[in-house]
């Protein structure tokens, strides 16, 4: 049964919030591969510490039953009860310069209501561009850096930044859904569509945060530092590379993808899509091949340092 409540209320201690502000978003949702978003929004929310200002009805937008809530428990009592949240926030980047930004969970209902909502106080607020990100994984490997594809209104952006561009039906999200209604409001809006390695998709992989931070970044002009991504990123790539070194199939693999890799680079990226076929590793079989490897390894190194999984 639909809820009665509002779709979203202006927050109890809103800050004014200066008009011509870029807009933000970051959705996390039905593929966020690498973490990528859920690392993002973690970093603003961390280090950037946004104020709200509208925040999102989770009765009328989430289902419960599908992403539960956190709740903690200190041996006889509970402690803490950590509800999802989906909002509109003032923010400031490392050099103090404001922005809006939408950031949270993909709603699970009402998205034309949502997208209404969210077109609506981008117009109240009077924001100047719209960017956004999310991720998908892609056969590339992790010794090149991760491309973007490119989508919206800013040409320019997608001639420098859009490295594989297909004519393609995907399934949306409603990141998706913002982009086609503002691009429909002509709004200056960009969606950067991070290209990560498909074989590190259910990883939290740093560099994918990184690159979508930079995205944001030459959308907007804001600047974020991201030293703890660039520090998780470094380890992590040592434990990666020291997994990939011991399997000379994993070599052989990755061998292949950089082989492919730098032959589209070298071509024209209208030309060819970035994806192939054939003797193209996939990601089942990589994955197969990293539990063969692990497999393999003594039983007492311990298979949460790694890298991988």
């Amino acid at each position: 049964m639909p809820s009665s409540a509002p779709l979203y209320d202006r927050a109890a201690s809103a800050p004014p919030v200066p008009p011509g502000l870029p807009l933000v978003i970051t959705l996390t949702g039905f593929t966020d591969a690498g973490g990528a978003v859920a690392q993002v929004i973690d970093h603003f929310r961390t280090d950037l510490e946004p104020s709200p200002v509208f925040v999102f009805s989770n009765d009328v937008l989430l289902d419960y039953r599908a992403r539960r809530p956190i709740i903690s428990f200190d041996e006889d009592h509970l402690t803490d009860y950590q509800p999802s949240r989906l909002e509109f926030s003032l923010a400031h980047d490392a050099l103090g310069q404001p922005f809006v930004l939408l950031a949270g969970y993909e709603p699970d209902f009402a998205w034309d209501a949502f997208a209404a909502a969210v077109l609506e106080i981008a117009a109240l607020l009077e924001v100047s561009s719209v960017t956004w990100v999310h991720s998908i994984p892609m056969p590339v490997p992790h010794t090149r850096p991760v491309g973007t594809t490119v989508s919206g209104t800013r040409a320019d952006l997608a001639e420098a930044h859009s490295v594989w561009r297909p004519q393609t039906q995907v399934p949306a999200t409603v990141g998706h859904l913002l982009e086609y209604r503002f691009a429909a409001a002509g709004a200056k809006v960009a969606g950067f569509v991070l290209l990560v390695p498909h074989y590190l998709g259910d990883t939290e992989y740093p560099a994918a945060a990184l690159a979508g931070l930079d995205s944001l970044t030459v959308a907007t002009g804001l600047i974020f530092a991201g030293d703890r991504l660039r520090d998780e990123n470094r380890d992590f790539l040592v434990k990666v590379q020291d997994q990939v070194g011991g399997s000379d199939d994993l070599t052989r693999m990755i061998e292949g993808l950089e082989e492919r890799y730098d032959s589209y680079m070298a071509g024209s990226t209208r030309a060819t899509p970035i994806i192939h076929t054939g003797d193209l590793p996939s990601a089942d079989e990589l994955g197969a091949e990293l539990e063969r490897f692990l497999a393999s390894r003594p039983s007492g190194e311990d298979d949460s340092r790694s890298g991988l999984g």
